[in-house]
This record gives structure tokens, C-alpha cells and sequence, in this order.
């Protein structure tokens, strides 16, 4: 199993969730709302930041759990639905899982979720 984050702008939320609603094998995801900065950030971002932590960028994180052979169309639904052709436009990460538990029934296997 593989955990897809993914940090898009706040306004293509709407999109990536149908996006992900789309893929019928997608039981589900997670989302948050996050500040952070990236490389795009002004020259003297860092003096800045430390004065005013206004100064972060707002975006949407966004979390699904997807069995590996599901892994790329998850990916390019996110990748299609987050495009705005802007820089800026996010980054989506691919990582393991070493174990999943469903605390409902205790069922412990990554296919279980």
C-alpha cells in the first residue's frame, strides 16, 4: 500500500476530490488545511517570516490511502484536477505504508483499509 499527499492550492480543493471520487477503488481521503513556503518564496522570505509568520502560503493537504496498482491514476487524477498551469501549483508525494490497522475490527493486514 502507498500514501499519496498531495498540497494543492486552496481553490482546486473542489476539483481533486471529484477528481478522486471518480476512482471507484478510492475508499476515501484526508484533508487539512496547511501553511508552508517553497522555492518560490521572495529573497528575503526567510527575515521576513521570522518577522511576520503571516507571510506563509495557505494550502490544502490531501491524504489517500490506495492499494499500489491504483497508485498512478490516483496520482495523475490529483496532477489533472490541481493544474493550473501557474507556478505554485503543488506537489503530491508517494509514500510506503508499513502497516494499516482498522481500530474497528483490529484487522492489521494494509489491504484492510
Amino acid at each position: 500500500m502507498k500514501m499519496i499527499v498531495a498540497y494543492v492550492k486552496q481553490h482546486r480543493l473542489s476539483e481533486v476530490i471529484l477528481a478522486l471520487q471518480e476512482i471507484e477503488d478510492i475508499s476515501g481521503a484526508s484533508i487539512g488545511e496547511v501553511q508552508g513556503f517553497g522555492r518560490g518564496r521572495a529573497k528575503d522570505a526567510p527575515d521576513r517570516m521570522q518577522r511576520d509568520l503571516m507571510s506563509y502560503v495557505p494550502r490544502i493537504r490531501v491524504e489517500v490511502a490506495s492499494d499500489d496498482a491504483f497508485v498512478p491514476q490516483v496520482v495523475q487524477a490529483i496532477e489533472n484536477a490541481a493544474h493550473t498551469g501557474l507556478r505554485g501549483d503543488g506537489k503530491i508525494y508517494v509514500l510506503n505504508i508499513e502497516e494499516a490497522v482498522r481500530i474497528s475490527t483490529h484487522e492489521r493486514e494494509p489491504g484492510s483499509i
